[in-house]
């Protein structure tokens, strides 16, 4: 099985600590975020969990413990933007987040790390032209660390347009544009651009549009392929495979202005004061009015070593 520790909230970034408790403990255990009540419990076993699958915009709380990470198949997704406080208050220094993608990359290897430049964002300041500067610049620092880069523009769902007001969508022509130079800036600095719940007309752009967490991905990240079993979609349009997921959303402390996860600031502090670094739970303790169960957890891998990964 795969289990994500990133849709919901950056678990490395702010609940290392926590984490490398679990991974001591050998289990987890998630609230079902629309039946409050029920939980699941994981083992945190490595005959059953074929891949763990990162999203952080700061990875370096895990670093020291990537060891006790080994056991397990990893796929790493991290977010390096070019926005400042205005966007990411509370996101570490881009110097700071490059070096650590590099170091991550050195350990677990080019194909186990995907780098991340979205949501694309326009604004008076941050200009298409400002975009194609900022990341010509990251490509370069990031060339030979990863193989992968996904980009998305910004999506005005509830939250968003809730906690950023100001935020405006990106009229389809300046998208067609950024995508058509970044599939070429991607390729200088060998790495293959994807796009993320953007469609499929940006592959006559040169762009891989089959999803950002794709079967493939994980193959890759694994070196041997997977049978995988029916997957669910996040959303209308969205062509990724997600699956079990530990974290819990309104956690994530970078609050950034085009969260889709945080419903507001006020949710993210009360969540973060019930916090408990010896909790199974992210968030709080199990209660006894809880039910929990166990999931169903099984390998999902074929045992054959593919040479061409």
């Amino acid at each position: 099985m795969i289990l994500h520790t990133g849709l919901r909230t950056d678990i490395p970034g702010f609940y290392a600590p926590w984490l490398v408790q679990r991974l001591r403990e050998g289990v987890v255990m998630a609230r079902n975020p629309y039946a409050p009540r029920r939980i699941l419990r994981y083992r945190l076993d490595p005959r059953v969990v074929d891949l763990i699958c990162f999203c952080s915009k700061n990875p370096g709380p895990m670093l020291p413990h990537l060891p006790l990470l080994s056991p397990f198949g990893q796929l790493w997704y991290v977010t390096i933007t070019p926005y400042g406080r205005d966007l990411e208050p509370f996101v570490p220094e881009k110097e700071r987040v490059l070096a650590d993608f590099q170091a991550l990359s050195r350990f677990l290897g080019s194909r186990r790390i995907i780098w991340r430049y979205d949501p694309i964002v326009l604004t008076e300041k941050y200009t298409p032209e400002y975009h194609l500067r900022a990341f010509r610049a990251m490509a370069r620092a990031l060339r030979g660390s990863t193989e992968t880069c996904v980009i998305s523009f910004i999506d005005l769902y509830q939250k968003v347009r809730r906690n950023f007001p100001e935020a405006r969508e990106v009229p389809p022509e300046i998208r067609r544009e950024l995508c058509r130079e970044m599939v070429q800036i991607a390729r200088e600095n060998q790495m293959q651009l994807r796009t993320c719940h953007e469609g499929d007309s940006y592959a006559a752009l040169g762009a891989e549009v089959s999803g950002c967490m794709t079967g493939e991905l994980f193959e890759r990240a694994l070196g041997m392929p997977l049978t995988l079993p029916g997957g669910k979609r996040s959303r209308e349009g969205c062509a990724c495979y997600l699956g079990a997921d530990v974290g819990a959303y309104d956690t994530c402390g970078h609050l950034c202005k085009y969260c889709y996860a945080n419903a507001s600031p006020a949710a993210v502090a009360r969540n973060r004061r019930l916090h408990d670094p010896e909790s199974p739970l992210l968030v709080g303790r199990p209660g006894p009015e809880d039910l929990i169960s166990d999931a169903k957890q099984v390998s999902w891998r074929s045992g054959q070593i593919r040479l061409d990964f």
